[in-house]
């Protein structure tokens, strides 16, 4: 019976011991929105591609002799003297944009015109090495969209120098109205008798990233990446693999298991919208943080590829694709990657898709690439664990680790600040009620354990 009462004894310590150690390392597997972004934040990056190139377009000049018969016509027609300065101006403009090839002559001079695009996107490290996940479309436009970009770039600076040309030598401003028909006069031109010629077209790939530094400051850190595998844009499998150099023990997103998520699971979705990192209202210099919104898996869908995509009512918006889509334990499961277009033209909100894992994990196989969390993030998400438990000497420590095996670590500064800050303040905890009786609890089922093996090792020595 002692035997027995020893063996459960045993037994039931350990489970109390395993049960302390769980309390200690968190509440369970799932994350709070809180929790999802601190881990994963410092893993998300800004993708942009800049394409650089020289636009030459035939210069063009005013042809004066049929200006100035507008200008005599209208004359004949203020012998009252009723029609203002502002009248005949917006005469000679209707008149411009209703015949704009008999005012405007090409020449055989051209103007060079340097032009620089830049496309953003999200994208996230997913090997400590410097792999980097994102979309196709982000970094491999087709030719024709690049030259359009191109020649409307060029032709709204052009155009814009023109019409301050003219105010200048008519000695004008031109109001809202007049410059609006003045743009369309110069867009009709430029359409029907200008060409526009693209040369020495060249394309950057960067993967922007926050950097902590010494102290508390932080900077963005923009490398230079090189593709090393890419698919093609939907309706292609819409995945890009690249590679930044320098890249060691860096903040690591942890990818999920191939199987799909459920319908109604909860999602956090993180990337970088156009209408914020170009909000005139927002800092240039908050523009590296991440934008988190959250929804649910709303369908699976098959895509016309015959590939699944997974539907979701999490809003995004252009900027936001290739970036990661998470689960509640903080794991990626799918790419923002495309939405859906209302009758208008615009998105529809909450209607947006993602790739799932395991079209990325094609990629990766064919790359070579084997998804592993860096040593940096795996203590790094020990490290909040016990933040999150108000243990901040444990959680400092940790920090100061991450901190050793990446000096840059995004936001490793401020944590350890605040860790300090905290225990000099004299508040967090060692270790929690919770553990702590389980733990007295563990000592004492030993303790009877050892007792009850002593008790049966005497009556058999007697």
């Amino acid at each position: 019976m002692s035997k027995r009462i020893a063996i459960w004894a045993f037994f039931g310590s350990c489970l109390l011991l395993v049960t302390a150690r769980c309390a200690a390392t968190g509440q369970g597997p799932r994350l709070s929105g809180i929790q999802n972004y601190a881990l994963n934040r410092p893993g998300v990056v800004m993708i942009r591609t800049e394409y650089s190139a020289n636009v030459y377009v035939n210069s063009m000049r005013m042809d004066n002799k049929a200006f100035n018969a507008l200008l005599d016509s209208i004359q004949n027609l203020d012998h009252g003297g009723g029609v203002t300065p502002e009248q005949k101006l917006d005469i000679v403009l209707r008149e411009m944009n209703n015949r704009p090839a008999r005012f405007f002559q090409t020449t055989f001079d051209y103007i060079k015109q340097p032009e620089q695009i830049t496309s953003i996107g999200t994208g996230f490290i997913i090997t400590g090495d410097g792999y980097v996940a994102t979309n196709c479309h982000l970094i491999d436009r087709e030719d024709a969209f690049i030259r359009r970009q191109f020649i409307l770039s060029a032709f709204q600076q052009i155009t814009e120098a023109s019409i301050a040309a003219l105010e200048n030598s008519w000695a004008t401003h031109f109001n809202e109205q007049q410059r609006s028909l003045l743009y369309n006069t110069y867009a009709s031109v430029y359409s029907r008798l200008f060409s526009m010629i693209l040369y020495d077209l060249k394309k950057n790939i960067y993967v922007v990233y926050r950097s902590d530094q010494a102290g508390r400051a932080s900077d963005t850190v923009k490398k230079l990446a090189d593709i090393v595998v890419k698919g093609e844009p939907m309706p292609g499998k819409d995945i890009a693999i690249l590679k930044i150099t320098d890249g060691d023990q860096l903040p690591v997103l942890k990818l999920a298991s191939p199987d799909l998520p459920q319908v109604g699971e909860q999602l956090f979705v993180y990337g970088y919208p156009g209408p914020v990192t170009h909000n005139d209202f927002v800092a240039a210099a908050s523009a590296i943080e991440p934008t988190l919104t959250t929804g649910i898996v709303s369908a699976i869908k098959q895509s016309v590829g015959n590939w699944p995509v997974i539907q979701m009512d999490a809003n995004i918006n252009h900027g936001s694709s290739g970036g990661p889509v998470c689960n509640e334990k903080g794991e990626v499961v799918g790419l923002t990657t495309f939405g859906s277009l209302e009758n208008t033209g615009g998105l529809a909100a909450g209607l947006n898709f993602a790739i799932p894992v395991t079209i990325l994990d094609e990629f990766l196989r064919t790359a070579g690439v084997d998804p592993e969390t860096s040593n940096a993030t795996r203590r790094f998400a020990h490290a909040l664990e016990l933040y999150g438990q108000r243990r901040y000497r444990a959680a400092r420590d940790e920090f100061l680790a991450v901190q050793h095996l990446n000096s840059h670590y995004p936001g490793i500064n401020n944590y350890i600040t605040d860790c300090k800050e905290k225990i000099k303040e004299g508040k967090g905890r060692a270790i929690g009620p919770v553990e702590k009786v389980v733990i007295v609890a563990a000592f004492f089922l030993l303790i009877l354990g050892f007792l009850a093996v002593r008790s049966a090792t005497r009556r058999r020595s007697a």
